[in-house]
């Protein structure tokens, strides 16, 4: 996998896209941004009851800044965002039929489990 693609305009310049120091700060900050508020919401919200927080309604934010963080580190730190659709959708289609199955087979583990008691 490569770190850089080259995009040719309309004018026949040539710009590349690269990790920069400046891009990675970036995308740390956002990854330490989103790792406070889960730490936030963790250990000051839900144990306190402050707005009625509860885990019924932390559970799927973590799950949500969960996601946001796995999209930051697979698009910047593993490149996934400088290369083609084609290798993007070769990564990206399996892991949501891994995902697909992995719920469809709790939720038959849940009927079974009903049957036998």
């Amino acid at each position: 996998m490569s770190s850089e693609t080259t995009h040719t305009h309309a004018e026949g310049e040539v710009h590349e896209e690269t990790m920069t120091k400046g891009r990675i700060v970036k995308v740390a900050l956002i990854l330490s941004a989103i790792t406070c508020v889960e730490f936030i919401i963790a250990l000051g919200l839900v144990p306190h009851h402050v707005w009625g927080i509860t885990y019924a309604i932390a559970n799927p934010v973590y799950i949500v800044l969960t996601l946001f963080k796995a999209f930051y580190i697979v698009a910047f730190f593993m490149h996934l965002k400088f290369e083609k659709m084609g290798l993007i959708l070769a990564i990206i289609v399996p892991i949501l039929f891994i995902i697909g199955l992995i719920l469809v087979l709790t939720n038959e583990s849940h009927y079974w489990i009903g049957l036998r008691g």
